[in-house]
């Protein structure tokens, strides 16, 4: 009789062809974690999968997944599965930005934001988890935004689903306390990433901002918060003074403020 192999344990990370979710994918199979990782672009996976399994001894799978279609979460999960592996790390990377007036952006653009930013990101999580708590142990990552604190004219529904992000893994976390699993609210400020010019943000004021982080350092951050099990990390001193003055403002003039970060220079 032939005794089933025992799945093995890995990291999944979502929009892992590049920026800070290729940094965290390279984080967790420095640690020995076979990764999984998932995105749009196959070449750019393979890649990055080329590269991990090299360079760390690790397992390194790929998913090309579009997590603006709703039936992608469960699609992943199943694959995970079929491919003899188990999550016990996951990593809700993936996500887009939308600048401009809510009233004049296009609609569909608007519902595939919240598809890929919050309703995707819980799915996920969802079925992730019960596997977790089964074997206590697992660790959740969800990037989230320092935007997450604030209300975002010009970015008003990016801003949200950031601020859900922040919420709902605060709550989990506190759910979750005693079963060996965790779940980390990532939050940084301004990244030097392709993330700004994909949401159409060139020449905002935000870009002037001092104390920006480059990927690897937001990235190491969340890594280390999330291994310390941690239910939320802000990168950097800069921001993390900035979300305190704005908890410490009138909320009109956080609002008001940061309406002046997402404008363009000269406007």
């Amino acid at each position: 009789m032939t005794v089933p192999a025992t799945p093995r344990p890995a990291a999944l990370i979502t929009g892992a062809s590049g920026g800070i979710g290729l940094e965290l994918a390279r984080l967790c199979a420095k640690d020995g974690h076979d990764v999984v990782l998932v995105a749009r672009t196959a070449e750019k996976l393979e890649e990055a999968a080329k590269y991990l399994a090299g360079m760390y001894g690790v397992r390194a799978e790929v998913i090309v997944a579009d997590l603006r279609d709703a039936e992608a979460p469960v699609a992943i999960m199943e694959e995970v599965g079929r491919r003899g592996l188990v999550v016990d790390v996951l990593v809700n990377n993936a996500g887009v930005g939308l600048w401009g007036l809510f009233g004049r952006q296009d609609m569909q653009q608007v519902l595939d934001l919240i598809q890929l930013n919050l309703t995707s990101l819980t799915h996920l999580t969802r079925l992730a988890l019960p596997g977790m708590v089964s074997r206590h142990r697992g660790r959740v990552l969800n990037v989230a935004s320092a935007g997450g604190f604030a209300p975002g004219p010009l970015m008003a529904v990016y801003f949200a689903t950031k601020s859900y992000v922040i919420h709902f893994s605060e709550a989990i976390h506190n759910e979750l306390r005693g079963t060996g699993v965790t779940v980390t609210a990532l939050c940084p400020g301004p990244v030097a990433t392709g993330f700004g010019e994909a949401a159409g943000m060139q020449g905002v004021n935000l870009q002037a901002l001092p104390g920006a982080l480059d990927a690897a350092a937001v990235a190491r951050a969340g890594y280390r918060a999330m291994r310390r099990g941690r239910p939320v990390v802000i990168p950097g001193l800069v921001m993390q003074l900035t979300i305190l003055a704005g908890r410490l403002s009138p909320r009109w003039l956080v609002t008001h403020l940061t309406r002046w970060f997402q404008e363009r220079k000269g406007t």
